[in-house]
């Protein structure tokens, strides 16, 4: 059966690159992306396989809109990106989160339930996050198991989707499953994540603000790894299972910064401490145990390697800073 796959939000930064592995991988699928081209989407992304997919410019709130595509493009196939992502963003204006992380996703999966039939073998994956889970202490892991607890409108508008996911399948038996990954790096990630807001920084001799002391830690993942994992989600993933996807590279936020401004041969003075964000979740680190044994994946980039890759990458498309 041709393969027809609706990719969403992929003129975003993980979307974009799994756009471009996938299509170079399955030459053979239509693949569709819709985004809405909101300040976090850039077509510049989508350069290089621009000529081989269908490109539409729309919402995924707009269930006309939606409905239409699966109908018209014959859609047999969903990877769920599309979203809004910033957390400082959704402490000041929580509401677009709620409308673009809930109803969208919840019309994407209305929408695939009407056109598809219940119990359809179709596939519909739906990317999340591991703040759903909220905060870690220095001990323990996220897993698939973990109590959902988030502490920001953004974490709790992905985890609400998350929730009206998995009802899908439970209700409707849709093939439908969840990935949780810790958070990515690499190429064409909009300039206000840290890594690169703190390239741009540096680059200009600018101050840069670390929250509190930069204790926080995060779970690195570089996104050509993550882009591996989804694709072995949408072909081989479990209905109604959810997955999460780590890369078991704990960092504090202090150290990134200053690895950031070793490499650009720029000096520490340049860190500003600033009053920590609300809600500041301590840390975050994933178990990927599931998916690696499961589904065989595993990461392939270390941290040491794919940082200085990602870094030289802005310092030669500074278009992006």
């Amino acid at each position: 059966m041709e393969k027809n796959v609706l990719v969403t939000g992929a003129a975003g930064f993980i979307g974009s690159n799994f756009v471009e592995y996938f299509k170079k991988k399955y030459p053979e699928y239509n693949i569709i992306v819709l985004d809405k081209l909101s300040y976090a989407g850039n077509m510049e992304n989508l350069k290089y396989v621009i000529d081989k997919i269908e490109f539409i410019k729309g919402d995924i709130c707009d269930y006309n809109l939606v409905k239409e595509i699966f109908q018209k493009y014959n859609i047999n196939g969903v990877i769920h990106f599309a979203a809004e992502s910033h957390v400082d963003n959704s402490i000041k204006n929580p509401f677009i989160f709620t409308q673009t992380n809930v109803i969208g996703t919840h019309t994407l999966l209305e929408v695939a339930r009407q056109v598809w039939g219940e119990g359809s073998p179709n596939k519909f994956v739906h990317i999340s996050t591991d703040e759903v889970y909220g905060t870690l202490g220095k001990d323990g892991y996220f897993t698939e198991k973990s109590p959902i607890q988030p502490n920001s409108p953004y974490s709790a508008s992905k985890a609400s989707s998350d929730l009206i996911a998995r009802s899908y399948f439970e209700t409707y038996k849709m093939n439908v499953s969840i990935t949780n990954c810790s958070n990515n790096y690499g190429p064409y990630q909009h300039n206000e994540k840290l890594i690169p807001h703190m390239i741009k920084l540096a680059l200009n001799d600018e101050k840069l603000p670390v929250y509190g002391t930069g204790q926080n830690i995060r779970d690195w993942l570089y996104v050509k790894d993550h882009c591996v994992a989804i694709d072995l989600v949408f072909h081989k993933g479990r209905a109604g299972e959810r997955y999460n996807i780590g890369g078991h590279n704990e960092r504090r936020n202090i150290d990134i910064v200053e690895l950031i401004l070793k490499h650009l041969q720029k000096p520490k003075s340049l860190i500003e401490f600033v009053e920590d964000r609300k809600g500041h979740d301590y840390r975050y680190a994933i178990d990927p145990t599931k998916i690696k044994t499961e589904l065989g994946w595993e990461p392939e980039t270390t941290f040491e390697v794919g940082i200085i890759e990602t870094i030289n990458w802005y310092l030669s498309h500074q278009e992006y800073l």
